[in-house]
């Protein structure tokens, strides 16, 4: 490997090593991107508060290793770790891996150059965390994952083709994800909806069912922790959190119907037009408010060079925790109406004083998650304009 000029990186409390590259893409000889430590240092608290919860050593599986850096951190940092397993097709990744293992002076990792599908297979109920960080879809993988994964084990899963989720290329969310999607303003949100709908579904077929621990939309990525249970009756009632979000694009009413294939209505009881539907999708929780005040709490504990950063996406996350789907974005309504906008705390003040909830979303600084209806927002915007 004499060949690469080699750099050196340090995230949290472990270095490691691998060949320089012009840009990050799946042609570099072996694959780092310094734009997911946020991802890699919130994995980091969510498998520790798993594993205080669970109170037993777990094993871990790094699906797709690259440099090594994701499931070598996990290793490292994480307390109550047995065997950590790290996968990758390439040679030249598990070269470095075997490197940044040595490095580190880490025991009980073990590398593996194997098919992704084919690895999980192999290595059914083995893991008590299957993490999924692919260059692109998990939706190939997530089969496999269901067929290996645990009773009560997390599974963790990046999709990095927000384009399809979000709606841009509707196509290819229909393809890979067997759900329509719709580009509106709460897009992303409706992205992650798709994911865990499509997790669950797939998880289905092994009678294993799901509860999404924490899921946020960062930069050109989602990412979901998901609890993974066992029971075919169990699985039957967590499957009626499948569903629809209908949206109207001419007064900006949405709503959600349960059911995957339970009748939807087709016009807006607002104004009359004819509703779109997305879907199907997760109508349940996306936030467990419990789980991620643990991630926080575990800031102190750790040493993550994002912690800013983690603590204002997990406090965001926290906050939504109990919110209903969807969102609505200020500015948009106020083009709708033709109004100019209000000071957001004005309109957030305004909303709780007449018993609404309102919360704010780390989806969008100008979205606002509530149980109001579009006409009750409009009211309540037009007289913020009439009093201004």
């Amino acid at each position: 490997m004499d060949e690469y000029k080699i750099k050196s990186i340090e995230e949290g409390l472990t270095k490691i090593e691998f060949p320089e590259f012009d840009k990050i893409s799946s042609d570099a000889p072996v694959f780092y991107n310094p734009h997911m430590e946020l991802n890699r240092d919130l994995s980091i608290l969510a498998i520790q508060v798993f594993q205080k919860q669970e109170q037993r050593e777990i094993n871990i599986c790094d699906l797709f290793g690259g440099s090594g850096i994701r499931g070598i951190r996990y290793k490292n940092e994480i307390d109550g770790v047995g065997t950590v397993s790290i996968n990758d097709i390439s040679e030249t990744a598990n070269h470095y891996e075997k490197h940044n293992i040595e490095l580190n002076n880490l025991e009980n990792i073990d590398v593996f150059q194997h098919d992704a599908s084919m690895f999980l297979r192999m290595k059914r109920g083995e893991f008590d965390v299957i993490d999924i960080d692919p260059f692109g879809t998990p939706s190939p993988f997530l089969d496999s994952a269901g067929y290996c994964a645990r009773r009560k084990s997390l599974l963790c899963v990046t999709a990095t083709d927000t384009s399809a989720l979000c709606g841009t290329y509707k196509e290819p969310c229909i393809r890979k994800y067997n759900a329509k999607p719709y580009k509106s303003e709460y897009c992303h949100e409706t992205g992650i909806r798709i994911l865990a709908g499509f997790v669950a579904l797939t998880l289905a077929k092994y009678a294993k069912c799901i509860e999404v621990k924490m899921s946020h939309s960062t930069e050109h990525y989602m990412r979901l922790y998901i609890y993974v249970k066992k029971g075919s009756k169990r699985t039957d009632e967590s499957l009626k959190n499948i569903g629809y979000i209908s949206h109207c694009k001419n007064c900006l009413h949405r709503q959600t119907s349960n059911g995957l294939a339970s009748s939807i209505e087709d016009t807006c009881p607002i104004c009359g037009e004819k509703l779109i539907h997305a879907g199907p999708l997760w109508l349940g929780e996306i936030q467990d408010g419990e789980f991620i005040q643990k991630m926080i709490e575990e800031t102190e504990h750790k040493k993550i060079n994002t912690e800013k950063e983690a603590l204002k996406l997990l406090n965001s996350c926290l906050v939504e925790s109990k919110a209903p789907a969807t969102f609505f974005d200020v500015h948009k309504i106020c083009k709708s109406i033709k109004v100019s906008a209000p000071k957001l705390d004005l309109i957030f003040d305004e909303m709780k004083k007449e018993g609404f909830e309102a919360i704010k979303t780390h989806y969008n600084p100008l979205g606002i998650k509530t149980d109001a209806n579009i006409k009750e927002i409009q009211e309540i915007i037009l007289r913020l304009n009439i009093c201004e």
